[in-house]
């Protein structure tokens, strides 16, 4: 039996994750679990969101990228009608030189 993969929730989404309703946040947790289990569960994203993966559960949307190393990358979390908007403006964010 192959290991599961782990998950990796960066700050931001945590904080998000915190302040969830408790409903929504155990429903987002199994997520995260099932992901672990099976990171090819989400649908493949398209476009420029390219590389991207994305899990439903309920109304909000795990958007994330799997590793070589075992591990699901947690790009992002929120709700369907503005998630993928937030996504590509965090991915212009990371992309963007440092001065």
């Amino acid at each position: 039996m192959k290991t599961p993969y782990r998950y990796r929730i960066p700050e931001e989404g945590a904080r998000l994750l915190r302040g969830l309703h408790p409903l929504i946040k155990q429903k987002v947790r199994s997520g995260l679990e099932s992901l672990a289990r099976n990171p090819h569960a989400g649908k493949a994203l398209r476009g420029e969101l390219e590389g991207l993966r994305s899990l439903r559960v309920g109304g909000v949307r795990i958007v994330y990228r799997l590793s070589a190393s075992r591990v699901v990358d947690i790009v992002t979390l929120g709700p369907r009608k503005a998630i993928y908007e937030e996504t590509l403006r965090l991915l212009r964010k990371e992309r963007k030189p440092r001065r």
